[in-house]
């Protein structure tokens, strides 16, 4: 009785102590994510001159004038937006439904060298952009696709589909094949028993998937500075071009990084449930 007392104690002192640690990195995380956003935040509603004060103050008078340079003034960030808009959507459009088919079928492949192809998919997904960009802009340019939506669109997906694969391969097999068999028995075909019982099963997966290639290829900058043009500038490359040889515009590019950042976390909260479900399920089989 006495054994079992004082062992239970130490155990007690180290599920505490490790309570306050993870308490205190989650703080320390916090701290580290929030302070800088809430500060570009206010810093976009200052002037110029309150940005660029050597005392930072708290309280200030909030202004749009940066928001209204941007948007109505000579930068003009709508083309911008709208062409992140539509490359970042569609590749992430793209990725998730290609990754979902080809994600299944090598969930429900067996084959001796399947483990080898599932590395070999998602190794080029380690590859650096640096590694492959030319080779890209090169064969873009032979097929006519710089400076073009498309182009961007494909060279998203060139990184973001493995990604997908490899992700919603974790949670297809997951599911039991005898889903599609009692399915195909009950009348459906393998095209319907895949569509009505198997992806709704893994809608946490599939949102998971769109939410974090939309945001890889909404923050991408590499392959925007060199396969974009005057006509398909994304927002990264707008808010590069406030960098300039006679000045940084803080007041404008602490702006557009609210512009830049805003979208993104307001669909990550939209679509939190299914973000934590996605990933606590494909931490939970060691992916």
């Amino acid at each position: 009785m006495t054994a079992s007392t004082t062992g239970a104690a130490p155990l007690e002192r180290g599920s505490r102590g490790s309570r306050v640690v993870v308490r205190v990195l989650v703080a320390t995380a916090l701290i580290w994510t929030v302070v800088p956003l809430g500060w570009m935040l206010l810093s976009s509603f200052k002037s110029t001159a309150e940005v660029t004060a050597a005392t930072p103050d708290v309280w200030f008078g909030p202004t749009l004038d940066n928001y209204r340079n941007l948007f109505g003034g000579g930068n003009n960030l709508w083309p911008h937006l709208r062409n992140s808009v539509v490359a970042a959507g569609c590749s992430a459009l793209l990725a998730t439904a290609l990754g979902a088919l080809a994600g299944y079928g090598l969930a429900r492949t067996k084959w001796r060298g399947k483990h080898h192809l599932s590395f070999w998919i998602i190794s080029t997904r380690m590859a650096p952009i640096a590694a492959v960009v030319l080779p890209i802009f090169l064969i873009f340019r032979v097929l006519g696709l710089i400076d073009t939506l498309p182009g961007l669109v494909l060279a998203y997906l060139s990184f973001n589909l493995p990604f997908a694969i490899w992700l919603l391969n974790a949670f297809f097999a997951q599911l039991p094949p005898a889903l599609e068999e009692s399915a195909q028995v009950a009348g459906c075909t393998p095209w319907q028993a895949f569509r009505h019982v198997i992806l709704p099963l893994t809608r946490p997966g599939l949102v998971t998937t769109f939410v974090l290639c939309l945001v890889f290829s909404w923050n991408d900058y590499a392959f925007a500075l060199v396969l974009s043009g005057p006509r398909t500038q994304t927002l990264p490359i707008a808010a590069s071009q406030l960098v300039t040889q006679t000045g940084i515009d803080w007041g404008q590019l602490t702006a557009i990084g609210t512009v830049v950042v805003v979208p993104m976390m307001l669909v990550g909260l939209a679509v939190r449930r299914w973000l934590v479900t996605g990933l606590t399920m494909g931490a939970v089989t060691g992916e």
